[in-house]
């Protein structure tokens, strides 16, 4: 009858080394089990983001206008609800030469006339200003004061600025108007108390 070879015990070396590799299994069992993504890591990259989409507004509509003689191009910010509208030159005789400033947009965001769908969800490079709002980078639209590229004059151009200043003020209007329907209640329920004071004192 052979002898059956002898199992020597492990050493310490090997004891302690089997024991890291159980203990790293271990960790990695427990990570695929919880939270496999530092939250440290999600949140610094969440920021960057932000950070990053600050200055940007993306198409969300392109639409008719003006009985026709305008396209209006809605945008919004990639995290908000508020909508900011360029307003541009509508061909009205079968023309792209009355409408360059719409052309120049278009080229500017990389898209062809004949593929406007592929507009939407463009994003186009902006600037906010807290008194006048979201301003398009210049090299999408006409500067203001400028006479246009589809041969609108200064006049025409000023009636654009006063036309985009009364957007800026529905759109704030529509942003905080339930504040301001609160202000207004609070503010008639204490004039009436004053009233009531004057009447009765």
């Amino acid at each position: 009858m052979s002898e059956q070879p002898s199992r020597e015990p492990p050493s310490d070396e090997s004891a302690a080394r089997e024991r890291v590799v159980r203990g790293d299994d271990a960790g990695v069992n427990d990570a695929a089990a919880g939270n496999a993504v530092d939250d440290d890591v999600k949140r610094r990259l969440e920021q960057a983001y932000l950070n990053d989409e600050e200055d940007v507004l993306v198409v969300c509509a392109v639409r008719s206008a003006a009985d026709g003689d305008e396209v209006h191009v809605d945008l919004r910010p990639p995290h908000g609800d508020v909508t900011h509208t360029e307003r541009f030159t509508a061909p009205k005789h079968g023309s792209l030469a009355e409408c360059t400033d719409l052309l120049a947009f278009l080229n500017a965001a990389g898209v062809s006339p004949l593929d406007l769908d592929a507009l939407v969800g463009t994003r186009v490079p902006a600037s906010f200003d807290p008194e006048t709002g979201w301003r398009v980078d210049p090299a999408y639209v006409s500067p203001e004061g400028s006479t246009r590229p589809g041969g609108e004059t200064e006049a025409g151009t000023a009636e654009h600025t006063r036309s985009a200043r009364w957007e800026r003020t529905v759109e704030w209007l529509r942003t905080y108007r339930d504040w301001l329907i609160v202000i207004l209640v609070v503010g008639f329920e204490l004039l009436l108390i004053v009233v009531l004071i004057l009447l009765f004192a």
